[in-house]
């Protein structure tokens, strides 16, 4: 049977799925929805029967679907997930789940009373190089870390405004910080100071920190730090070093480094995660088995409540403990 699939937000990052659902048997692309109708209607025409929509309810109501990308900006997650979660469909959605506790926390009760297969946008966890990483964590006693994500502002306007995004922390490095919960455990508490250096006066409007660093320590006794930036004119380092007793585990976009004494191996990924991460969504749809898919609505959440301390201690400049990870 083929699936038909619905896009809730027909921009960028949705346009790596849909590219990805093309290569994958059994799908349709059925349905697209956008604010800027002609957006989805230029989508629409690369797949057979497909329609775009201007309204969300206009194309659950319209359209047959088994399953919906939810791909919109960070400020207007929630009516999209609840008239999904309405209908009974399951759904992948984008990175991060909003700007603040409460819409993502009221999503997660309404996803597991309807016991709903969902997915979340951390497509770095189906890395080959990551994955490498995990499996030699069970064998290695990891110690501190350190991630990055260093380069420059995304120039879409919501981005630079903390109403929009959230920040850089919530919306972009959200990843090093998923990352590190799900290669080296639980984080315990945060605490982060950032600053406005530059891109508030080069850009009009700006009202996002342009430079951050936030030191988290984890249940088990690690430390890392997560710094980011986003002022530099040019890409520089993006992703997390892991330090172990053995040597050090290099994760970037890329692959995996491991150095240890004497010796130093490069794993490249062979594989686009993003395709994987579709692949499992599409998988768990069509069996009803969600076990592939790495990263469900539950767990994200949990990531998501790490940035969302990590702004709050920010603007206190006290630490915040996240006690409350351990009730989700």
């Amino acid at each position: 049977m083929t699936l038909k699939i619905g896009f809730i937000g027909t921009g960028g990052i949705a346009k790596f799925h849909i590219n990805n659902l093309a290569k994958i048997k059994d799908v349709q692309v059925s349905a697209l929805c956008d604010v800027q109708v002609e957006r989805a209607q230029a989508e629409a025409q690369q797949w057979p029967d497909a329609k775009a929509y201007a309204n969300v309810n206009d194309m659950l109501d319209d359209r047959n679907l088994d399953a919906v990308y939810i791909c919109v900006p960070p400020m207007v997650h929630g009516e999209a997930e609840k008239a999904v979660i309405e209908r009974g469909l399951p759904f992948l959605v984008e990175k991060p789940l909003g700007i603040d506790h409460k819409q993502p926390d009221d999503i997660l009760k309404l996803v597991e009373a309807n016991k709903l297969i969902t997915s979340v946008g951390y497509h770095w966890r189906y890395q080959e190089g990551v994955q490498r990483a995990l499996s030699m964590l069970t064998e290695r006693k990891a110690g501190m870390a350190l991630g990055y994500w260093m380069g420059g502002m995304p120039m879409v306007p919501w981005w630079r405004l903390q109403e929009g995004s959230g920040g850089q922390f919530v919306e972009q490095t959200t990843h090093i910080a998923d990352l590190l919960r799900y290669l080296c455990g639980e984080v315990k508490e945060v605490y982060a100071s950032y600053g406005k250096r530059v891109m508030h006066e080069k850009v009009k409007g700006t009202t996002v920190a342009d430079v951050g660093t936030v030191t988290l320590t984890l249940h088990n006794g690690m430390v890392a730090t997560i710094s980011n930036t986003c002022m530099s004119p040019v890409g520089h380092k993006v992703g997390l070093d892991i330090y172990t007793e053995q040597g050090v585990l290099e994760i970037t976009g890329s692959g995996l480094k491991e150095i240890s004494p004497g010796r130093t191996f490069d794993y490249h990924d062979s594989k686009n995660p993003y395709l994987s991460e579709d692949e499992a969504f599409i998988q768990a749809v069509q069996t009803g088995d969600p076990s592939s898919i790495l990263s469900d609505y539950r767990d994200a959440l949990k990531t998501h409540k790490v940035t969302l301390a990590a702004n709050e201690s920010a603007e206190s400049g006290k630490p915040v403990s996240l006690k409350e990870l351990s009730r989700i």
